[in-house]
């Protein structure tokens, strides 16, 4: 053979990347015929076997579109106990888990923050094994309607919160089938004590970070704890305003969009208004003061507050729920202290014995110790020395208090007076709002108060100022625009009460009483500086 008539290098790599390609493409087409093939499969397990006599007990349900009641009566799984044994119930929640093993399958349903078992057992009678076959195939985090029979087992399910019954199922329907999970659900739900136990024995567990959490929290919601978290927050809510109302005051609804800073500075979020500058509220403050003014007397409000601060730490916000109070005073700032040491009486009260199972379920993923409240009240100048007397000799006494600062109290606090609750008050004027009442008797100082729990502050308040030159004169020193609160200022010329209030952050008194980390955890739809969504 000549060299002309050897083949080329060229001409070999194409011949090796043609064989190439057809082995690829013929991998492809097999992946994909499998592919196809399991998409039969379980399309095939949406719907009963055609042949099973109890094809009726199973398979996905037609799309609910209201179409009629039926006038079944569905039992809650927390509803479920010894005390309805051999009786036949209708549940519907989640699938949390699901394990199908032969002629049998087992399914913890869940709703809310309950768990119970269901179990299938091939018989031919009342469960088939097309019935045990659809019921292992379903998808977890989907909704499914059960009929089942009550029965109390031998031994308590102790992954169960309703673990002194056992539901043998007679009849499973998928009612809302769930996609691919960006997450396992009982990952999410998994506790750190868990974790670390398992780390212990060299096993290790799957966890689930917080963006991953936060990015897909519609999922992330459903845990029990969480479940939990949000049902204390309500009750914080709710008993916030029962308390309130029991005291005579009345509840108002401010606007949030404004024409200047509530609060003065420069955290605010500007927007154009119809073409007039505005921002968000960043407090109902000025409305409640106004409110105060009109002779309400004594008002509350929950809604929505909004910070433009560039702030990444573990107790911020850009918008939270503030729990907020005004109300006139006759003589001293200390009948609005009486209202908050109240209030807070009754929030801690509240939820150590209402929401003690609520609590219970929190502890399983997150453990704390429940916060103690006792009375006690200091002032900013004993908060200093106490600070200088344990381990801070250059903390200034006319500064703001920072993070570790206010930490360092509480801790001192704790150990000297038995409390997690206190109340720090007469701060320096310098570092309060420009609405803020000076002390009587030292300019420096302000008739001023934050409120603490676990070290870390969940309200700040004051007598307010009720006369309009001294708030004119104040607003001037803080930089605030005049023009900006005329109306403000403008409401107690008519004659106003001495009065004083506080602002109470929701989400982080629910963190802080319940010991958590990090204020996302008592955030729905978290919004901090970098998250808008979900």
């Amino acid at each position: 053979m000549s060299l002309s008539e050897e083949p080329s290098v060229s001409s070999l790599t194409l011949e090796g990347d043609a064989k190439g390609d057809a082995k690829k493409k013929k991998k492809e087409q097999e992946k994909a015929e499998k592919a196809a093939q399991r998409g039969v499969k379980a399309a095939i397990m949406t719907a009963p076997e055609a042949d099973d006599p109890l094809a009726d007990k199973y398979g996905d349900a037609p799309l609910v579109q209201s179409q009629a009641q039926s006038g079944r009566v569905w039992t809650d799984v927390s509803a479920l106990s010894a005390s309805l044994k051999d009786q036949e119930v209708l549940l519907r929640g989640r699938v949390h888990t699901v394990r199908g093993k032969g002629k049998s399958a087992f399914i913890v349903l869940r709703q809310r923050t309950a768990t119970a078992q269901v179990v299938l057992f091939a018989n031919d009678t009342t469960v088939s094994k097309g019935m045990v076959k659809y019921a292992s195939q379903i998808s977890r985090e989907s909704i499914v309607d059960v009929v089942g029979l009550v029965t109390v087992p031998d031994k308590p399910i102790e992954s169960c919160s309703q673990s002194d019954v056992e539901i043998q199922c007679r009849g499973i329907k998928v009612i809302s089938r769930a996609a691919a999970l960006p997450f396992e659900v009982t990952d999410a739900a998994r506790g750190e004590a868990e974790v670390k136990a398992a780390a212990e024995k060299g096993e290790l567990l799957v966890t689930v970070g917080q963006d991953n959490r936060l990015n897909n929290r519609f999922l992330d919601l459903r845990t029990p704890a969480n479940q939990a978290i949000f049902r204390v927050q309500s009750a914080v809510g709710q008993i916030f305003r029962t308390y309130l109302l029991a005291k005579d005051f009345i509840e108002i609804h401010s606007p949030k969009l404004i024409a200047g800073a509530s609060e003065g500075g420069a955290a605010v979020f500007k927007l154009d208004y119809m073409g007039q500058p505005a921002c968000l509220a960043q407090s109902p403050q000025l409305y409640k003061q106004m409110a105060i003014a009109a002779d309400c007397e004594r008002v509350f409000e929950i809604g929505p507050v909004f910070r433009a601060e560039q702030s990444w730490t573990h107790r911020h916000l850009c918008e939270f729920m503030g729990l907020d109070f005004e109300m006139a005073i006759h003589e001293h700032y200390y009948e609005v202290l009486d209202v908050i040491e109240g209030l807070f009486q009754s929030i801690f009260d509240g939820l150590a014995t209402t929401y003690a199972k609520e609590l219970a379920v929190i502890q399983t993923q997150y453990p704390f110790d429940m916060p103690v409240f006792k009375p006690l009240r200091l002032t900013f100048a004993e908060g200093i020395a106490l600070l200088k007397d344990n381990g801070y000799p250059d903390v200034d006494p006319l500064g703001d208090l920072s993070t570790e600062l206010e930490r360092a109290l509480g801790k001192v606090v704790k150990a000297r007076y038995g409390t997690d609750f206190y109340i720090l008050h007469r701060y320096p004027l310098a570092i309060r709002p420009f609405y803020t009442m000076p002390c009587p008797d030292d300019a420096a100082y302000s008739n001023s108060y934050d409120v603490f729990i676990r070290g870390e502050e969940i309200i700040s308040g004051a007598q307010r100022i009720h006369d309009p030159e001294l708030l004119t004169e104040r607003a001037k020193v803080w930089g605030v625009p005049l023009e900006t609160i005329a109306s403000y200022i403008d409401s107690f010329r008519l004659g106003a009460a001495p009065h004083g209030g506080a602002g109470v952050g929701l989400e982080r008194v629910v963190m802080l009483y319940l010991g958590l980390d990090n204020i996302r955890k008592t955030s729905m739809f978290p919004r901090d500086p970098k998250r808008l969504a979900p």
